[in-house]
Parts: C-alpha cells; structure tokens; sequence
C-alpha cells in the first residue's frame, strides 16, 4: 500500500524522508515536489520502475527523462559539459531548469534520447528533494508529474496518492509547489536552444527558441 508523508516544506523530517529513500532502494517509485511542480522518480539503474513511469506517464520512446541532481559535482558523472555549459548552468542553479547534454557512459542506454544521445539534467531549489537526494547519495531518475488527458501536472500530494496509490510506493507531501514545469534547455550543440518555456527565466540563458 501507497504511504502518504507529510512533510514540513522547509525544514523536512528526516526519518519521513529515509522512508522514500528506503522505497527507491527497494525498486519503487515515488511522488516528489520540486521548485517547479511534482515529480516521479526511481533509481537510476532500475529497469522495471522506469518502465512503470514511462507506464503512468504513458510517454513513448523520445520522451526525455531528467536526472535530478544535488548539485553541479554530480553532473560530469553522467553529462559531457565544456567550459560555456557549465558556466550557464552554474549561473542559474539552483533553480527550475533542465538542460539536455550529452550523457556519458554512466547513464543506462533506456534513459538516452535514442537518436541524439543526450539526457536531462536538473539541480532543484527546493529542501524536499534535496535532502532526499543527499540521503540517497545518487541521482534520481525523473518525470514531471503529469498525468495523460490532465491539463497541467498534477500539485496537490493528496490527489497525487488518490489517483497513483496502486502505482507509487511513496508520495512524499511538501504542500502546493505550482503547475508550472522547468524550462528545457538544448546544450547539446554548440549554443543553447530553449526547448521549452517554463518556470525559469529564459532572459537569464541568452538563448534562442527551438
């Protein structure tokens, strides 16, 4: 059965939170909140729970899944970045953006666009998935939490575990985090491209529109 945590947004327990990590450990699948709006995530490595996102999400074969990260060390594990990435990215995480790069040999081939190769990279302001992260000790593999036939993702924790509670492990409540995603950026070529216009400034990237 599904666990519905209430957490303080800012100052989350801990042991609430070790009850996530313990579920991602054991091959599950969690809600989440982030700076932008709710997520699901799982395991880096694990097969079957992303096969069970791609299944809530009901997302084919190009849908770009994000690794969420605790901060910039974490990124050149599992991302190529040269210098002129790295320094937009430093200036606005933080914060509510993805940026797609080059993944290196560490990220699973399944979690890879198929034909470019690239994967979603994202360092959350928020306290929830940051000290879930820094129990963790790795990466999450996420998907914004937007349900097929919804207008906009889904915000309220409660409604959240009532509508996934037979397909998540954990929904873990930070209150109302908006309905707005990230902005998407494409680093993956020689300058970057916005992708899609989100919560994060796009003034802020000097970047151009796909």
């Amino acid at each position: 059965m599904s666990q519905l945590l209430e957490l303080h947004p800012k100052n989350p327990q801990v042991r609430l939170v070790r009850k996530a990590v313990e579920a991602v450990r054991g091959g599950g699948v969690i809600a989440y909140p982030t700076d932008s709006c709710y997520a699901l995530g799982c395991a880096i490595g694990d097969k079957g729970a992303m096969e069970r996102i791609a299944r809530i999400r009901q997302t084919d074969k190009h849908h770009h899944f994000t690794l969420v990260c605790r901060d910039l060390s974490e990124i050149a594990r599992y991302a190529r970045v040269e210098n002129w990435q790295y320094r937009l990215i430093r200036a606005v995480t933080p914060g509510p953006y993805t940026f797609l790069l080059e993944a290196t040999r560490e990220v699973p081939r399944r979690l890879q666009n198929p034909k470019r190769r690239t994967i979603g990279i994202r360092v959350p302001d928020h306290p929830v998935p940051l000290l879930l992260l820094g129990e963790l000790g790795e990466p999450l593999m996420s998907s914004t939490l937007h349900l097929p036939g919804d207008p906009y993702p889904l915000t309220d924790a409660a409604e959240i575990h009532a509508r996934l509670k037979h397909e998540v492990e954990v929904v873990l409540d930070g209150g109302n985090c908006g309905l707005e995603p990230t902005t998407v950026v494409d680093l993956a070529g020689g300058a970057p491209v916005i992708v899609r216009v989100g919560k994060g400034d796009p003034a802020r990237l000097g970047a151009t529109a796909a």
